[in-house]
Order: structure tokens, then sequence, then C-alpha cells
């Protein structure tokens, strides 16, 4: 345990000298930025509006910015995992590191803690500066942010735990870019799945459902989305907007099989990824 916390820490430490977080302060502090000008536009145009229909497009605009927030995650994570690995075995540190008496698998937890804790850190500064924004300008706060941030944190996991596979096979770079070509493509299977459902379509709402379950991002981000929504409002005015209106609403929360097979899937690909690095020669 105590290599793996030592690991983890040194992890944190090469992640915050690495340039890549100065791209990730940035693209936050400029959605960030964006975000508050456009809360403060929408509040003008809130009096033409209900207090109901104010709360419904205050929380669908938020889960817009949210997603761009998780996007901005997974870049990060995903292009941080990669290097951590497969840029130490290119160079040869990992070479010198395991040298000495110390397993690879406690080396490999170390950098996944350290990296968990990076990406949770970077979701929970983020979500809470944007959730003060939204409240200052529309007085709108999601009903269960600690929740909607989990989920989030949770999703970063997965996308950096896939990541941290791929490294222990392929090249730091090519690494990073098939995780968020995935996160993408998981996505967009399941908007797909969401306008099959919304036709009625079993075949191709079924896309969706098969991408949720073999990347959970997706599903782990609608239910951030349901988090973050007005759960009375919707019941008022989200009918149409559930329906085919919107794809920033969530009709339900997560199940709990759905978060134990997200559980099951990290422990999964870790512990592959845990196998690969062990073979892989130095």
């Amino acid at each position: 345990m105590t290599t793996v916390l030592t690991v983890a820490s040194l992890t944190l430490q090469e992640a915050a000298r690495r340039r890549v977080l100065l791209a990730l302060a940035a693209m936050t502090l400029a959605l960030l930025t964006l975000s508050a000008w456009g809360f403060s536009r929408l509040d003008a145009e809130f009096a033409t509006l209900t207090s109901g229909e104010a709360r419904l497009a205050a929380a669908q605009v938020l889960n817009l910015v949210m997603f761009g927030l998780s996007l901005i995650a997974a870049l990060g994570t995903a292009f941080l995992a990669g290097p951590t690995l497969a840029g130490e075995i290119e160079s040869g540190a990992a070479l010198a590191v395991l040298a000495r008496p110390i397993r690879r698998s406690a080396v490999l937890a170390g950098k996944w803690l350290g990296l968990v804790a990076f990406g949770g850190g970077f979701v929970a500064m983020a979500g809470l500066t944007q959730f003060v924004i939204v409240w200052v300008t529309v007085d709108y706060w999601p009903p269960q942010p600690l929740a909607g941030l989990a989920l989030l944190a949770a999703q970063t996991t997965v996308l950096l735990t896939l990541g941290l596979l791929l490294s222990t096979v392929i090249s730091p770079m090519a690494s990073g870019i098939v995780a968020v070509g995935l996160f993408g493509t998981t996505w967009i299977a399941g908007v797909v799945g969401w306008v099959g459902q919304t036709l009625g379509n079993a075949g191709v709402a079924r896309v969706g459902t098969v991408s949720q379950m073999l990347l959970p991002t997706d599903g782990l981000w609608r239910g951030a989305m349901h988090a973050f929504q007005d759960p009375a409002v919707l019941t008022q005015f989200g009918g149409p907007a559930l329906q085919g209106g919107s794809p920033f609403l969530s009709a339900a929360p997560l199940t709990t099989a759905y978060l134990a097979w997200t559980g099951l899937w990290v422990v999964l690909v870790l512990g592959l990824a845990a196998v690969a690095f062990q073979r892989r020669d130095l």
C-alpha cells in the first residue's frame, strides 16, 4: 500500500507539470467565461418565461455546459493516462523503477489512483464553479449536485482506466486518440439510441443500450444529467423534451445494477491492464 500511495503522489506531481494541465486550465477557463456570459444573457430572456419554463431552460443549458466540462475532463485524462505508462516504457524510465523489488501491479495501481484523484479533483472544482455561475446569474441550483459530480468523476475514471489499458499495448499518442475516439463514438451511439427510442424503433434504440454497456461513459453522463435536473419542473414541462425535444435531458436516474456493472467494468479493465503490463517487455 505504501508503494501504491507513493506512486500515486508522484503521478499527481507529474500531471501537474505536464503541458496538458495548462491546456485543460485554458479550455476550462474559456468555457466557464463563455457560460457566464451566456447565462447572463439567458437571464435577460427569462422575463418572458414562467418560473417553471425558466428552470427547465436553465437545466438544459446547464447540462450542455456540463457536457463541455466532461469532454474537457475526458481529453485531459485520456492524454495523461497514455504517457504515464507507455511514455515511461519508451523512455526507459519504467525499467529503472521496476528494476527494484517493486511489483508492476503496484506501480499500475498507484498511477491509476493518482489519475483518479486528478480527474475527480478537476471535475469537482470545475463543476462547483459552474454551479456558482448558474446560481448567481439565473438563480438555479441543481437538485443533486454531489451525485451528478460523482457520476462525472466516475465517467472520467472509466475513460482513464481504458487509457491505461491501451497505453500498455500502443504508443502514448495513439492510446489517447483511441480513448477519446471511443468516448465520442459511445456518445454518438447514445444519441442514436435516444432517437430510436423517441421513434419507437427498438433496433436503433438497442444501439445506445449496447454501447453504454461496452463503455459506460455515456450511461454515466446521462445519469449525471438527471441529477442536474429539477424533477418537479420535468414533470410539469419535460414531457415533450424527453420524448424528442432535447438530447440534454434524461428521463430516469441510473439503476443500481448499472452502477454495479460500471464498477465491475473498471475492475475488469484495470485487471486486463495489469496483465498486459506484467507481460510487456521493458
